[in-house]
């Protein structure tokens, strides 16, 4: 029996079959080839044995982007290691907490910041350096770890611990089989090819940036523009030399905001894709009049990659949907508490079936348990329903449905009301305590203009005739900005702690 094609495998086959082909195109002009990446997999991989990492042990990570850091992950799968990425920003407490949560072997660390985990170090825990410069205890040493382990489609690959934005974070464990099917379907849906030359300005502690960007390019024998951040400027200027951008919806605000964004400046890109977050469809609208070029969006999250898309081709890009399933995923909408599939245009739980749904939830058993249908279905927490083209519309988080005076509201129906206004760049619906209807409809409102403060009485008739009368948001508050988390989400969660007391408070 063949061994199971790992992304660490795929690479691997990549790299012997195109050993002297840029994989990494850093600004500055330097690249990284290949074969030059596959070394340094095999040397972080013998540093890691040497380190006592064992199939199962898991091997986080906390580091600044660098080619680096892509072949401690490659490193990490050869070895049969787990690998867990960390946001950069986290604290010294909340590192505390994935430490001890997820009891890793090694921990990488930015040689900057060696000081602050030195303690960590024992005899069950390693704590290793890599830099943005080749540098760190990780690439100490010239030996290489040739051997590959037999990992099974079922076997842990990764984890990645979930926003936590109500509760403690949870961990993902995501298998090589995950990984690797998902990443398959993707390559299928959007036609990338080793012809494929992507714009990387994404993290890579996060599922875009890891598990669809760089697998794809990884396992297709592609090449990358590997960016340590996104900046406008920069990527214009990679357009040309490009055939792929992935983004968030903020990649697209500051592009549309560029005077250089032009039909001539995206002449050879063929794909831009945006998640992570909802574009609001008129920025879709406007990067299509600007460049005619409609962005793709997709649907997907931790626990599962991702679960559906736009068409590439033979069908429409909808702005406001993210699509249909991707090739194995089947995707439904039911009633929550039954479980019972709804009728299209019914508003409902979104809910996923496939090769790419994470295997559980680490060391929380009854949790993972009350995650899925009897019939294996991931219920994902997100609210949505098909419309009448089969594509699939997300709603909203479930925890943030408004139920107000026993009634539901979906906050994206009131978000999409309130963004039609002129004077609204963009708008956060969230639902706050109240002495009468349990909870009550609060808007956040962005104004179109800096300084702009667009009047609540005005915004509030202007909704009116879209929205029944229990929908209509009682109070409206104007910000210059909305909290998001990194990957450019609203932290819904912020604005309900913030707005808490606006109707049951001293001051109410």
């Amino acid at each position: 029996m063949a061994p199971f094609p790992t992304i660490h495998l795929s690479f691997a086959e990549q790299a012997a079959r195109r050993p002297d082909k840029p994989l990494f195109e850093l600004p500055g002009g330097r690249s990284v080839t290949y074969r030059e990446t596959a070394r340094t997999v095999r040397r972080i991989a013998a540093r890691l044995v040497a380190d006592g990492v064992r199939p199962g042990d898991r091997v986080a990570m906390q580091v600044e982007k660098s080619p680096e850091a892509i072949a401690l992950y490659l490193a990490t799968l050869q070895v049969g290691g787990v690998f867990l990425p960390l946001n950069t920003a986290y604290t010294g407490a909340e590192m505390e907490y994935f430490v001890q949560d997820a009891g890793p072997r090694v921990l990488v660390v930015a040689p900057e910041r060696l000081a602050d985990h030195a303690h960590r170090a024992d005899a069950r825990l390693t704590v290793e350096t890599l830099g943005t410069s080749g540098d760190g205890s990780l690439l100490d040493g010239e030996g290489e770890h040739a051997q590959v382990h037999a990992a099974e489609a079922g076997d842990p690959a990764a984890i990645l611990y979930t926003s936590g934005t109500t509760g403690r974070s949870k961990g993902a464990v995501l298998s090589h089989g995950n990984l690797a099917s998902n990443c398959a379907a993707l390559v299928e849906s959007w036609r990338f090819t080793e012809d494929d030359r992507l714009i990387h300005a994404l993290p890579v502690f996060h599922v875009h940036g890891l598990f669809v960007a760089a697998n794809m390019v990884l396992t297709t024998g592609a090449s990358m523009h590997y960016l340590t951040k996104f900046d406008a400027g920069t990527v214009l200027g990679l357009m040309p030399r490009s055939t792929v951008l992935m983004g968030v919806p903020t990649f697209y605000t500051r592009l549309l905001a560029a005077e250089e964004l032009t039909p001539a400046s995206c002449a050879s890109m063929r794909l831009f894709v945006s998640g992570s977050a909802p574009l609001l469809a008129s920025d879709h609208e406007a990067f299509e009049a600007r460049t005619g070029h409609a962005i793709l969006e997709r649907y997907g999250m931790t626990e599962t990659g991702m679960n559906t898309t736009n068409p590439y081709e033979g069908g429409p890009r909808k702005p406001g949907t993210v699509g249909k399933a991707l090739p194995g995923t089947r995707v439904r909408v039911v009633d929550a508490g039954t479980g019972k599939p709804l009728p299209d245009g019914e508003v409902g739980s979104i809910e996923v079936h496939g090769p790419n749904v994470f295997t559980g939830y680490w060391q929380m058993p009854e949790k993972t348990a009350s995650e899925f249908r009897e019939d294996g279905f991931f219920i994902t927490g997100d609210l949505g329903r098909i419309d009448e083209d089969g594509y699939l519309r997300i709603v909203g988080r479930g925890k943030d449905l408004v139920i107000s005076g026993g009634l539901n509201v979906y906050p994206k129906e009131v978000e999409e009301a309130l963004d039609a206004h002129p004077e609204v760049l963009e708008s956060a619906v969230i639902g706050v305590p109240h002495p009468d209807f349990g909870e009550t409809v609060v808007a956040v409102v962005v104004p179109a203009v800096a300084g702009g403060r667009p009047e609540e009485s005005e915004l509030l008739a202007f909704v009116a005739p879209a929205l029944a009368r229990f929908k209509h948001p009682r109070a409206v508050r104007v910000v210059e900005s909305l909290p998001r988390n990194v990957m450019g989400k609203v932290q819904k969660a912020e604005l309900r702690k913030r707005y808490d007391g606006l109707f049951t408070g001293p001051d109410a």
